[in-house]
């Protein structure tokens, strides 16, 4: 239980950060070590770095960097999962003047090639090994030379490092046995880069997402103070540090009340859960097709979670009955979703404490509050919207519904090295286009309706996929439910569903059918649908469903009925 009320945590944040003084991260971090030096930042099984670990280790690894050559506005590729020492690595990056640029662990040795050639980094750090995967050997034969800085495809990349998780010390010392410390690096402000995100690929090539030292603070703070962190808040989660959610909302935030992180190095429910009890987590952090099966690993063992306060899922909408039976399984007080984009660096909409289930399954929450002197907002709030017609780009009136734009300190500063996809994502005025569409409710909160290149035609009818899919989850039969626009001979397009079955359920095609007839008309009725199992889903490393590989499994399958 919390021993404090949402305002009375949010003016202990406040009161805490008296005025907006930080340049940079690393400032913060070491502005930090006054009270909390010796609290934990990262607990792992393995041990656990305290905020004077972290600082002392990015000190010394700043110094290695330098030592190699990396200068100001350099990029250091890291492939590192959520190792903790990911965690200093970023530090000394960002001491050393320079940007971060974290990998997703999941692509191919030709899509690590393409990220880093897009984002020219100078050096890579990659950990040996992850899962399955050998990136030692795969990065040798993939990109031959790397490590001397004598890979042809690469002419910016002058080297790189093997992170050996079984001896994390061997890293310290290759770096910082390199070179003195970093109080002679050149001078970090706020509005330089910090990091390069690459965005999940759901809907195409991935682009790296320029964000700054100031975006992030900003981000930081009023994530914290939105959600009202208690004091030493344990964020227990598997979503990985080379995405916003993890980073931001995870670790970053988390050190505004200063607290910790849990990281696994993959999702897999007993661990997380096991995770949550043997180390007191009081905040769990996933996206719904992982909140759906901690649910029902919850159901099958027992742990003791008395200690979680709050879940927060976010990226996809959450049936009601699914956030009630979270509440009745895991006792939580505090039930959150979110939503943002790598755009605009992390969450900008979010819901409360105190907010209720009909409030939280339905909407995306309202704007974010970040309540801080020195803090150009608007009435509190960290971020503008306005609503544009998706077509011709013509400003609606508030409340109806139409693409989403945001204009916030928060925003990126668009897509490194991609000016004209930069100017496509801005409009006039510095808004930026967020390719979802939605409509703001009288109350303020956020009702997502559908994103822009997902929309689909049936009939000659424009379809929102996710308004079908909010829909058809209410079923307590199914578990989650994917709409795709796929070509009809008829009818050009039409719309087709992917269904994940609720744990026990046996609904099947005539069911879902006679469902959706009862509640929409028939030209958004789907044409087929397709029974799969959550672990079959495609999904990106974050979680996402990726609806375009849907689109291709959904292809392939129409294509071997006709060869039959």
């Amino acid at each position: 239980m919390y021993a404090t009320s949402a305002d009375e945590r949010r003016h202990a944040i406040a009161v805490r950060h008296p005025a907006w003084i930080w340049n940079n991260l690393h400032s913060y971090l070491d502005w930090s070590l006054g009270d909390l030096a010796d609290r934990p930042l990262v607990i792992a099984d393995e041990g656990t770095l305290t905020y004077g670990d972290a600082a002392r280790l990015s000190v010394e690894l700043a110094g290695g960097l330098k030592a190699r050559g990396i200068k100001k506005g350099e990029r250091v590729g890291l492939i590192m999962a959520n190792d903790p020492l990911t965690v200093p690595l970023l530090f000394a990056i960002w001491r050393a003047g320079a940007i971060a640029v974290p990998l997703n662990t999941l692509y191919r040795p030709d899509e690590i090639r393409f990220a880093l050639a897009e984002a020219g980094c100078a050096l890579l750090i990659a950990m040996d090994r992850f899962a399955s995967r050998n990136f030692a050997q795969e990065l040798e034969e993939g990109l031959p030379g790397w490590q001397a800085g004598a890979c042809h495809d690469l002419p910016e990349l002058r080297g790189g490092l093997i992170f050996d998780r079984a001896a994390p010390g061997r890293l310290v010392e290759k770096l910082s046995g390199q070179g003195g410390g970093a109080e002679d690096h050149e001078r970090v402000e706020g509005g330089d880069t910090a990091l390069i995100l690459f965005t999940s690929g759901t809907t195409g090539s991935p682009k790296g997402v320029e964000i700054s030292h100031d975006n992030l603070l900003r981000a930081m703070y009023a994530g914290a103070y939105h959600q009202a962190f208690e004091d030493g808040r344990r964020a227990v989660f598997s979503l990985p540090l080379y995405h916003g959610f993890g980073l931001v909302v995870g670790l970053l935030s988390g050190m505004v009340s200063g607290g910790a992180i849990i990281p696994l190095l993959r999702f897999d429910p007993h661990q997380i859960l096991a995770a949550t009890e043997r180390h007191r987590a009081t905040y769990l952090m996933g996206v719904p097709t992982m909140t759906i099966a901690l649910l029902e690993q919850a159901k099958r063992q027992h742990y003791d979670l008395s200690s979680l306060n709050a879940i927060h899922s976010a990226a996809a909408p959450t049936p009601s009955w699914v956030w009630e039976d979270i509440r009745a399984t895991f006792g939580c007080e505090e039930i959150i979703t979110s939503y943002g984009q790598t755009e605009v660096t992390a969450t900008v909409i979010c819901t409360a404490p105190g907010d209720s289930i009909e409030t939280v399954s339905e909407t995306q929450g309202r704007i974010v509050e970040a309540g801080i002197a020195g803090m150009p907002d608007q009435g509190g709030r960290i971020a503008e919207f306005k609503i544009i017609d998706p077509e011709t780009g013509a400003d609606l009136p508030w409340g109806a519904s139409g693409e989403l734009c945001c204009r916030s300190p928060m925003n990126s500063k668009g897509y490194f090295r991609r000016p004209k996809a930069t100017a496509a994502l801005f409009l006039e005025g510095g808004w930026i286009r967020m390719g979802d569409l939605g409509q703001f409710r009288p109350d303020g909160n956020l009702f997502l309706t559908g994103r822009t290149k997902e929309l689909y035609k049936s009939k000659g009818e424009l379809v929102s996929p996710k308004e079908l899919e909010q829909i058809l989850t209410a079923n307590p039969g199914v578990s989650q439910a994917f709409f795709i626009g796929m070509p009809d001979d008829q009818f050009g397009e039409c719309g087709c569903a992917w269904v994940v079955r609720a744990e026990g359920s046996g609904i099947c095609e005539g069911e879902v059918m006679d469902y959706l007839r009862e509640r929409i008309p028939a030209y958004k009725m789907p044409r087929e649908v397709w029974f799969i199992e959550d672990e079959a889903l495609p999904k990106t490393g974050t979680g996402k469903v990726q609806k375009a590989e849907l689109r291709n499994m959904a292809l392939a399958m129409l294509a071997d009925q006709k060869a039959v």
